[in-house]
C-alpha cells in the first residue's frame, strides 16, 4: 500500500531562507522516494548586517518574521506533518540570534535550532548522493553559502572527512575573508586528498545551480574546469546591471555569483579535479532526509 506525507525543511542562511516542502513516498518491498513538492525562497541575507555588526537589523527582523509566518502558513495548507527549520552561519554569529529564535517561536510557533558547522555539514552529508557518486570514485562535496561553506570527501562511497570554514558569499562581498581563510581552505584541501587520485567536485548551493541550469547540460553530466573558467570570466567582464539583464539573473544572485564561482575554482585548482558534478541538494534536502531517518528510528 502507498502511503504519502510530506514534510518540511527551513534553511535560514546568510544569504537567503529557504523553505523546501518534499512527499516522501512509501511502498512496502520499494525504496523510499522523495519527491520535491515546492521550494520558496526569500533573499533577505542577514549576513550582511551580522558579518559587520553582529547584530541582526530591525528591518531584517521584521522580513524575518514576515517570512515565517508566510512558511507556518505554507506548510500549513500543504498539510506538513513534520518540519526543521535550521538557522546557519548568519543567526549562529549574531548577537540577538537567540532572542530572534525566540521572537519567531512566539509570533509564529515555528522552532529554529541554530546548528554549528559541523552539524551543517553532517546534515549535507546525508543528503542521498547514491545515483551520482560511483562506488569505486572520490569526490570533494562542496557547498558554498553566503557564510560558510562546508567541505566532505567521499570514498568508495562512504564518507571519510567534512570540514566547514567561514569562506561564504556575503562575506566575500563585503571583504571579510582574511587570505588566512584560503589558506586553511588549501591545506585542508591537499592534505585530506593527497592520498586518492582522480577526484572530481560535487557543487551544491543556489549558484553552482544556476550555472548548471544556463550550460545546458543533461542532468547527471559534469561541467568542466575549463567551461566554469571562462563562465567566471564572462562574469567578471559584466557589470552588475548586465549580469542582471544579459544572463537573467535575480538581484541577489548577480553579486554572489562570482565569489561562489571562485570557491568553487580554487577547490578544483587545490583537489586537481577536473569536473564538478551538480546534484542540486543541499541543506534542505539533509534535512527532510534526517527527519524520515528519524522517523523510521522510532519504528
Amino acid at each position: 500500500m502507498l502511503t504519502i506525507e510530506k514534510y518540511g525543511a527551513i534553511d535560514i542562511g546568510s544569504n537567503a531562507v529557504r523553505l523546501l516542502i518534499s512527499s516522501i513516498h512509501e511502498e512496502e518491498g520499494k525504496t523510499t522516494r522523495f519527491k520535491k513538492t515546492s521550494l520558496v525562497r526569500v533573499p533577505i541575507r542577514l549576513g550582511a548586517d551580522v558579518f559587520k555588526t553582529k547584530l541582526i537589523s530591525d528591518e531584517n527582523i521584521a522580513r524575518m518574521i514576515d517570512t515565517m509566518q508566510a512558511y507556518q502558513l505554507l506548510m500549513k495548507t500543504h498539510k506538513v506533518v513534520k518540519y526543521k527549520a535550521c538557522a546557519t552561519s548568519a543567526m549562529r554569529e549574531a548577537e540577538n540570534g537567540v532572542a530572534l529564535v525566540n521572537l519567531i517561536k512566539e509570533q509564529t510557533g515555528i522552532q529554529i535550532d541554530i546548528i554549528d558547522g559541523k552539524d551543517e555539514a553532517a546534515i549535507i552529508a546525508m543528503t542521498d548522493l547514491h545515483e551520482l557518486i560511483n562506488t569505486d570514485a572520490t569526490y570533494l562535496y562542496v557547498d558554498v553559502g553566503g557564510g560558510s561553506t562546508e567541505f566532505t570527501i567521499y570514498h568508495n562511497g562512504k564518507t571519510i572527512t567534512s570540514r566547514s570554514f567561514k569562506l561564504g558569499t556575503v562575506r566575500l562581498l563585503n571583504d571579510l575573508v582574511s587570505d588566512q581563510i584560503w589558506q586553511e581552505v588549501e591545506n585542508w584541501i591537499r592534505e585530506n586528498i593527497k592520498n586518492y587520485s582522480r577526484i572530481s567536485l560535487i557543487g551544491s548551493g543556489g549558484n553552482i545551480n544556476n550555472i548548471f541550469k544556463n550550460s545546458g547540460k543533461s542532468i547527471g553530466k559534469p561541467l568542466s574546469f575549463l567551461y566554469l573558467s571562462s563562465y567566471y570570466k564572462l562574469l567578471n567582464s559584466l557589470t552588475y546591471e548586465d549580469r542582471i539583464w544579459q544572463l537573467n539573473l535575480n538581484q541577489d544572485r548577480a553579486d554572489v555569483i562570482i565569489p561562489a564561482t571562485r570557491i568553487y575554482l580554487s577547490a578544483m585548482k587545490w583537489s586537481g579535479a577536473k569536473d564538478i558534478y551538480v546534484p542540486k541538494i543541499g541543506l534542505s534536502d539533509g534535512i527532510i532526509k534526517s527527519l524520515y531517518n528519524e522517523k523510521l528510528k522510532k519504528q
